[in-house]
C-alpha cells in the first residue's frame, strides 16, 4: 500500500476468502502476479490463533515478495508479534489508540461503516486509512450498514487520509466508487470466485478501475 495515494487514483485491496481452500498459496501467487494489488488482508474470522499464525507464515512472504502490503484483520497484538505490515480493526476490535502505538510505523486501517463521525475520529487518532461500506449487497459477511457514494465524495474532498470502499464490489459495479474518490477498492468474491480464476479476477478489477479513473 503506497504512502502516497496520489500515485494512483484507485488501487485494488484484496481480502482473503473466509476459509482458505487447499492450494490457496498458489492461487494467491497467481492473483498477485496478474496485476496491481496494493495490499492483502488476511481475514480468517473463525480460525484458531495457531491456524492464523500458520497462514501468516505461508502467505505473508508471497505478498511481500511482490511488494504487496500484508494486513492482518482484527488482532493488533498478533500483527505486531508476526511483524505484519499492518492491521485492520473493526469498531469492536480492541483499543484503536493502543493499536496505533503498538504498530507505530505500520499500517492501521479502521472500519467506519457509513459514519462520518467514526471516520473523523479514526483520522484524528492516526489511522492510515478508513474503510466505508457496505456499498453493495455482499455474501461474504452480514452487512448491517449501507454506505452512500456521497460519503466517499465528501471524504475525498475534505480529508487526505485514504479511503477504502468495501462490500459487494465487482468489476461491473465499481466505476461509481472510483469516480466518487475511493482510494482503494476492497474485494473478496470478485477475485476468488471469478469464473476464470483469481488471476482473471485481478485483471478484470484493474481494467475496470482504469476505465473509470
Amino acid at each position: 500500500m503506497s504512502d502516497d495515494p496520489a500515485e494512483a487514483p484507485c488501487r485494488l485491496y484484496l481480502i482473503t476468502p473466509p476459509v482458505l481452500p487447499a492450494g490457496f498459496a498458489d492461487r494467491l501467487a497467481a492473483a498477485l502476479d496478474a496485476g496491481d494489488v496494493a495490499c492483502l488482508q488476511l481475514r480468517l474470522k473463525d480460525a484458531a490463533p495457531d491456524e492464523v499464525r500458520r497462514a501468516i507464515e505461508t502467505l505473508m512472504p508471497i505478498a511481500q515478495a511482490r511488494d504487496v502490503a500484508f494486513i492482518l484483520n482484527d488482532d493488533a497484538v498478533l500483527a505486531a508479534e508476526m511483524d505484519c505490515d499492518g492491521v485492520h480493526l473493526g469498531q469492536s476490535d480492541g483499543d484503536h489508540a493502543g493499536a496505533r502505538m503498538l504498530l507505530a510505523g505500520k499500517i492501521l486501517g479502521i472500519t467506519c461503516h457509513d459514519s462520518r463521525h467514526l471516520a473523523m475520529k479514526a483520522g484524528e487518532m492516526g489511522a492510515d486509512y478508513v474503510a466505508f461500506g457496505a456499498f453493495f449487497p455482499t455474501t461474504t459477511k452480514e452487512a448491517s450498514h449501507r454506505a452512500e457514494l456521497g460519503l466517499l465524495e465528501w471524504w475525498s474532498d475534505v480529508f487526505t487520509v485514504p479511503s477504502v470502499a468495501i462490500g459487494g464490489i465487482t468489476a461491473a459495479n465499481c466505476a461509481p466508487l472510483v469516480e466518487a474518490g475511493a482510494d482503494f477498492l476492497a474485494v473478496v468474491g470478485a477475485v476468488w470466485n471469478h469464473p476464470e480464476g483469481p488471476a482473471a479476477g485481478v485483471r478484470a478489477m484493474n481494467a475496470a478501475i482504469a476505465a473509470a479513473g
